[in-house]
């Protein structure tokens, strides 16, 4: 199943440039895909698609390959916790920097014992990045959107609901300045959240406007980490 909104000619997606975000659920859930491009407006959002099913990692991948985004970032953990442990360094790093509450990701064997689903968002996480690093095309990496959220501009009131609190964000930080436009009038967490990992995708191409936080082994793995934006790189 998928559901498209926006999008463009072949001749207009080839002369741009693409920077793209993936928020992740599980199988009925789906994956939200926002795929943000450069114009002379600053950014402007050229897909919000949602995507669900057997083959929904597939499915992103076709859809991504339209557009060839610079740089994908996956809002879902790219690794489990080290034996034994209930999170990864990266995220206790991460939780100390930004206080963002961020949910510590279990070891494989805590993961794949569940019975009921509660871990199956991340298991399709694990689907999506290695069907996304079939592609040498784009750089893939992990980001947490609520830490976006919170760099951009400050960490969540707690007599504030999230989705107020980052819609706020979105709108005075990034879309009234006229940093990101062509966004529809109605949109959810989920879409909220996939624009914020790519416009963490975005960042991540500029030179020092990130900050990755990384685990002891990250450095096996190229581009390993969670990446947020840097506080500097706050928009004015």
């Amino acid at each position: 199943m998928a559901e498209l909104g926006r999008g463009g000619d072949a001749d207009a997606i080839l002369a741009r440039v693409y920077w793209a975000g993936v928020d992740v659920g599980g199988k009925r859930k789906g994956f939200h895909v926002a795929v943000v491009a450069s114009s002379s407006r600053g950014l402007q959002l050229s897909l919000n698609g949602h995507v669900a099913g057997r083959d929904a990692a597939a499915a992103v991948l076709s859809l991504l390959e339209r557009f060839s985004p610079r740089v994908v970032a996956v809002d879902s953990p790219r690794r489990p916790a080290p034996v034994g442990e209930t999170q990864r360094p990266c995220e206790h790093s991460l939780t100390a920097a930004v206080r963002c509450g961020i949910t510590g990701t279990r070891d494989e064997d805590t993961i794949a014992a569940r019975q009921d689903h509660y871990y199956e968002w991340i298991q399709e996480g694990w689907k999506l990045y290695e069907t996304l690093e079939q592609a040498p095309s784009w750089t893939v990496i992990e980001c947490f959107p609520t830490a976006t959220w919170a760099r951009l501009d400050r960490v969540r009131p707690r007599d504030v609901s999230r989705e107020r609190w980052s819609e706020d964000i979105l709108q005075q930080k990034l879309v009234e300045p006229g940093l990101l436009g062509g966004l529809p009038t109605r949109r959810n967490q989920d879409l909220r959240d996939a624009i914020g990992a790519a416009y963490t995708a975005r960042l991540y191409s500029q030179r020092g406007k990130t900050e990755t936080f990384t685990c002891p082994d990250c450095d096996l793995l190229p581009h390993c980490g969670i990446v947020v934006p840097r506080l500097a790189s706050r928009p004015a």
